[in-house]
């Protein structure tokens, strides 16, 4: 595997400082990487290598004897043991330990009633690559490839990704217990990508994939809870119009979500690129968010006649994606109609013009790569 080691926006040593971590993030988004180049003197406990995860499994407390007088610990994917937090609540409580446990599932730590350490430690979130940490003159490579560390700089990128998709997301899903049919969740997901960017349809993805609609939820929940899938909830507190109730749903990595429907590459005129840099905007609001930890709602706005706004960030800033390379009228119809409905500080439309500009009624128009560089600079999101 071909891994970089980038300079990730997350400040995981100003948190560490304070008190134990969990960090959270997708399979191969690099969360052990990070943390053996911020924190080389720390004791690693990996508990997907068999010896380690039975060592512990069948004695817990042993974890007191292992860390020793060691003061900083790495556990990593700490949901495939979830009783060993009662030994770190223990060594954080007696003797001042502090723990960075990552984890590539909360669905496990959630739903097995795991100790959280009750307020003992931060939750954080790493994402894959976003703009700043890759380069933004790299903003085609995310789209193409996505942004998982070790598949993005791989010369074998597209059966790297294929891998990911075919071992990760259906075999070990599965091997995981997640869910008892590897044949009905594997038809689901060829399916359920094909909605990335969408609002999410069970009956329709139900019957594409030959299972059941409250099947199909519990997949989306499994996807959810493994963070492969994101959810955008739709906007509903308008003051003057009727809106839809339905959530969207974004795969994690745009690289994986290609993978999934069989997309090598992306041309410009396609549909499905528009998709994929709908999705990059995405992701990058989302990281943005959850790196700068701010207390900001991510939703979309969607009348029930179709009108729709891809992003709305809290209630002051309006942001349609479009592909094309000369805007018109028909592009800002969408953002036009939703500043008569809302009080907004700003309506942004982000495309593939090469300049910058502003429409006679206030839209800002503005190139992807300036749009990338003005989140991670702090000009558009405000805390």
């Amino acid at each position: 595997m071909y891994v970089c080691m980038y300079d990730r926006r997350i400040d995981l040593r100003l948190f560490a400082k304070e008190r134990s971590l969990f960090l959270l993030g997708p399979r191969q988004t690099g969360k052990s990487t990070l943390l053996r180049h911020l924190f080389p003197d720390a004791l690693y406990i990996d508990l997907l290598t068999s010896e380690v995860f039975r060592q512990f499994s069948a004695a817990p407390e042993t974890l007191r004897h292992a860390v020793n007088d060691h003061q900083l610990v790495v556990i990593d994917e700490i949901q495939k043991l979830p009783n060993l937090l009662d030994e770190v609540q223990h060594l954080i409580d007696t003797r001042g330990t502090r723990f960075l446990l990552t984890g590539s599932s909360a669905r496990k730590l959630r739903r097995g009633r795991a100790n959280l350490l009750g307020g003992r430690a931060f939750f954080l979130s790493l994402h894959s690559l976003v703009s700043t940490e890759i380069g933004f003159e790299r903003i085609d490579e995310l789209l193409q490839r996505g942004g998982l560390p070790g598949i993005v700089d791989s010369p074998l990128s597209w059966e790297a990704l294929k891998a990911y998709t075919g071992t990760y997301l259906r075999e070990e899903i599965q091997a995981e217990a997640l869910t008892r049919s590897i044949g009905n969740f594997a038809r689901f997901l060829d399916v359920a990508a094909h909605f990335n960017g969408a609002q999410i349809n069970y009956t329709k993805i139900g019957r594409d994939s030959e299972v059941p609609p409250r099947t199909v939820r519990d997949f989306v929940g499994i996807l959810q809870d493994t963070l492969i899938l994101h959810v955008l909830p739709p906007f509903r507190a308008s003051p003057t119009r009727k809106l839809t109730a339905t959530d969207k749903v974004y795969f994690f990595d745009i690289g994986v979500a290609n993978a999934l429907c069989g997309r090598r590459s992306l041309h410009q005129s396609s549909a499905e690129y528009g998709t994929a840099l709908e999705q990059l905007v995405f992701l990058e609001l989302r990281a943005a968010i959850d790196y700068l930890r701010l207390d900001t709602r991510l939703a979309y706005w969607r009348t029930l006649t179709g009108v729709e706004v891809d992003f709305l960030v809290g209630d002051e800033l309006a942001i349609e994606v479009k592909s094309t390379r000369r805007v018109g009228p028909s592009d800002l119809r969408s953002l036009r109609a939703i500043g008569k409905d809302l009080t907004l500080r700003q309506r942004l439309l982000v495309c593939r013009e090469p300049y910058e500009r502003r429409t006679e009624d206030g839209i800002d128009i503005m190139p992807v790569q300036t749009f990338c560089k003005r989140l991670w600079q702090g000009a558009l999101l405000v805390p």
